[in-house]
């Protein structure tokens, strides 16, 4: 058996690609295909099927780019309805590949459809050799079960969850290897684990979710302090059940700066995608700011509205990258791209604005407001005295709440969310802002 695991880390999503016998299939695949396409030609494979554990809210897949691509069968839950063309799979179907067995287990709790998928590496084999849990189990955590609230109450689906774990996924052997769809930082859970595989074993005696409870206590436990869930979910979710468009391979057009001022002015959002201290020394005034060298996708998706009309500033050779990873999450309205960036816009003698940037320990330490944007479980773990708390998320609708006179200094847990904040609060008015540059692990260091 081949068996490779890829990683997508701004999404901290993860996706497989197992073979056998001159066949593969694909599991939960990224819309940026070219990967498994490589792998499958490096090892001689032929992709015959493209399965989906779940309709994704957190990302848009590539199952049809992958079906086009090599005429793959894509298999995902009867239950999801969805309208593209597929196999409508249910509990204890089986796809064969080459000599491997993978058998379909609706674990339903996450999403009502959710399917996991069992490993059987050698055809006699009774026991499976690993698991595919798609969102219901990961390692240390479980699935969050209020995303798709719309669909079903989310305490019925937190039950559906509780049964699923434990008549199904805590049934197998503890040696049963645990391959889930996300990695720690991912917002489809609470805590989960660096790690990027694990076993039923392990996850029976080291998973906090998992720990002896009834289900009634397991409900009230997975149903309580949740993260935010971002604007594009829902958008993503729609798009994997009616089935995504094709990629083209287009780039958006290069706009000269007068061109893209146009546009900016017509009411598209300009999203500057550089590095937080190009941002802060020069940019174009009324830009959300959001790295690349960060959760980029998921914090446009949180900001950003799908159908917003989008123009994009970004570093030179980087172009088609903002624009990929916008395309993962379904955000494919951009109308061009600033071309030659801040150079040619300041040659154009355009407007620019700055924003402070100081290192956290100076701009905290000077008398200014604090705003700590962070995440409510991070505060609570510690917050600088007298701080106000907003998380990034709720900024944009509760930025009236801020003292606009105060001079703010504004801090997250590392600086890249502080960056995109002060841009938040720059497009709402704010003009006395300071980034605290590393953020409270730059505080936390200084004081060691």
């Amino acid at each position: 058996m081949h068996f490779k695991q890829f990683y997508v880390g701004c999404l901290a999503h993860a996706s497989y690609l197992i073979g056998d016998g001159g066949e593969a299939v694909v599991i939960d695949p990224s819309r940026d295909i070219e990967m498994y396409l490589a792998e499958a030609k490096t090892h001689g494979l032929r992709i015959t099927w493209v399965l989906e554990t779940h309709l994704h809210a957190d990302f848009v897949s590539g199952h049809r780019d992958l079906a086009a691509a090599t005429g793959a069968t894509i298999g995902i839950g009867a239950r999801a309805e969805a309208a593209y063309s597929h196999r409508a799979m249910h509990d204890g179907d089986e796809i064969r590949i080459g000599s491997l067995r993978l058998r379909a287990l609706e674990t339903p709790g996450h999403t009502p459809e959710h399917l996991s998928f069992l490993i059987f590496d050698q055809p006699g084999d009774t026991q499976p050799w690993g698991v595919l849990t798609g969102d219901t189990l990961f390692v240390g955590d479980v699935g969050r079960v209020d995303i798709l609230s719309s669909r079903l109450p989310v305490a019925d689906l937190a039950g559906l969850m509780y049964d699923s774990l434990h008549q199904k996924l805590l049934t197998l052997p503890d040696e049963t290897r645990v391959y889930p769809a996300h990695g720690a930082g991912s917002l489809c859970g609470r805590s989960i684990s660096k790690d990027s595989w694990s076993t039923i074993g392990r996850e029976r005696a080291m998973n906090a979710a998992l720990r002896p409870m009834s289900r009634a206590e397991f409900i009230a436990e997975i149903t309580r302090d949740v993260p935010e869930t971002p604007v594009y979910f829902l958008h993503s979710r729609d798009l994997n059940k009616a089935g995504p468009r094709l990629r083209t391979g287009e780039m958006p057009p290069l706009l000269a700066p007068r061109e893209f001022d146009a546009a900016a002015y017509g009411g598209a959002l300009v999203l500057d995608t550089r590095e937080a201290d190009a941002w802060s020394a020069a940019h174009v005034p009324g830009s959300l700011h959001v790295g690349l060298d960060g959760q980029y996708a998921s914090w446009v998706g949180t900001l950003a509205k799908p159908d917003q009309t989008l123009v994009l500033i970004a570093d030179e050779g980087r172009e088609e990258e903002a624009v990929m990873r916008l395309e993962r999450v379904g955000y494919e309205n951009v109308a061009g791209i600033l071309a030659g960036g801040m150079a040619t816009w300041r040659a154009a003698g355009l407007p620019t604005a700055a924003c402070v940037r100081e290192p956290a320990e100076r701009a905290l330490g000077s008398g200014r407001r604090v705003l700590d944007v962070r995440r409510p479980g991070e505060w609570n773990a510690g917050h600088v005295e007298g701080a106000t708390h907003i998380s990034l998320s709720q900024l944009p609708e509760r930025a009236a709440e801020l003292d606009r006179a105060a001079e703010w200094a504004i801090v997250c847990a590392s600086g890249y969310r502080s960056s995109i904040a002060a841009s938040v609060l720059e497009r709402a008015g704010f003009t006395r802002i300071v980034d605290a540059a590393g953020g409270m692990g730059a505080l936390a260091g200084a004081a060691r």
